[in-house]
């Protein structure tokens, strides 16, 4: 455990208003520091004081450095096997109810955070979970106090009692793509010219509970296919060290060479995405970030497919890579033209999810809007 302060989010008013109850919020994975940024901002901004944690984990620390986030570093990741990861997450929770008991926040919410759920469940701490994967894995016999899902993902899919199951309109990634700003300079950091096509590339999650090989597989095919066609820039972007050691190793040549590229420090993964002429990832949240940017996604995941990801497909906005020979004859690369639609208003999924945080942490249920 090693607690780190990186400097208070600018969000102008954080001054606590009177009644209003602390609100603790863990940060688990990457994918989740972009998502709770805004919310945190919001509930800063109307005057609740806020404990955020967060695991060092799949570039989890970096980007809370890199998005300017206050918080305290607990725990790290223990690699794929079930074993060592039960025994990491049993001494995370540890560690978290160590820090948070002093804290006493009167809610806890994460975004599928185990180590978060098992602490909070030991203090005595009503916890409020957010998850677009159905199919994610739980901890046997301990479940949050309320579940809260996209609304694109029917509630049938969850067996979790429905007089405490939430929805937000829309998809997660709607609660924080309303704050996008292009980054101009993204590609000249980068060595790549704007004639160029630029390929982001996302390996799949080798050490997630639900990896499926076959990824690895596709993987290989579609990094060949890219590297044998002229004039495209992929852009590789490994989810931790590990990984990304791996992967050095194995495409030194083209790295060498120039055809493949892995940023040397932190980028912003949405601009990554709205530079790029297409993405290709092995994960569900980039490649659902590219389809609510419009930008040509196509998915290697080879795990079990979640509701929101089919209805992605379903609406032509993503498609679904499974086997070698779509590699070949379903990925279009071409050129792409950047239009980008913003919006300053407070997003209809951002404002659900913070009035419903607010209303659970300070005891007005009444207010809160359940599934139908």
């Amino acid at each position: 455990m090693y607690p780190f302060e990186a400097g208070a989010l600018k969000t102008g008013t954080s001054i606590p208003a009177a009644g209003r109850k602390k609100v603790w919020i863990d940060l688990d994975n990457s994918p989740h520091v972009p998502f709770f940024r805004p919310i945190i901002a919001e509930l800063e901004g109307r005057g609740h004081e806020l404990l955020v944690t967060a695991r060092d984990a799949y570039q989890v620390r970096e980007l809370v450095r890199f998005y300017g986030l206050s918080c305290k570093i607990v725990g790290k990741h223990h690699g794929k096997h079930k074993v060592m990861k039960a025994l990491g997450t049993f001494g995370r929770a540890v560690a978290l109810a160590r820090i948070v008991r002093k804290e006493r926040p009167a809610l806890s919410v994460c975004h599928g955070s185990r180590g978060c759920l098992l602490a909070s469940r030991l203090l005595g701490i009503p916890n409020l979970t957010l998850t677009d994967y159905e199919h994610a894995a739980r901890i046997p016999s301990i479940r949050p106090n309320w579940l809260m899902v996209p609304s694109v993902i029917p509630a049938a899919s969850f067996k979790f009692d429905s007089s405490r199951l939430m929805t937000y309109p829309g998809i997660k990634e709607d609660v924080y793509l309303p704050q996008f700003r292009p980054d101009p300079e993204l590609r000249r950091r980068l060595g790549i010219s704007s004639e160029s096509l630029m390929i982001l590339v996302r390996p799949p999650a080798s050490e997630a509970h639900y990896h499926n090989p076959e990824s690895e597989s596709l993987l290989a095919a579609v990094l060949d296919l890219l590297t044998r066609r002229p004039a495209i820039n992929v852009v590789l972007l490994p989810r931790n060290k590990r990984q990304e050691t791996d992967l050095r190793s194995a495409h030194k040549e083209n790295i060498s060479a120039g055809r493949i590229a892995i940023p040397s420090q932190v980028e912003d993964g949405l601009n990554l995405i709205w530079n790029s002429d297409l993405v290709i990832s092995g994960g569900g949240t980039m490649n659902r970030e590219a389809a609510a940017m419009g930008v040509p996604v196509y998915s290697i995941f080879r795990g079990t497919i979640g509701a929101v990801d089919r209805y992605l497909a379903e609406k032509d906005r993503l498609v679904l890579i499974q086997t070698i020979e779509d590699v070949r004859t379903r990925i279009r690369i071409e050129p792409r033209q950047r239009e980008l639609v913003s919006s300053r208003a407070l997003p209809a999924a951002l404002e659900t999810i913070v009035q419903s945080i607010i209303s659970l942490a300070d005891g007005d249920k009444s207010s809160v809007s359940y599934a139908a």
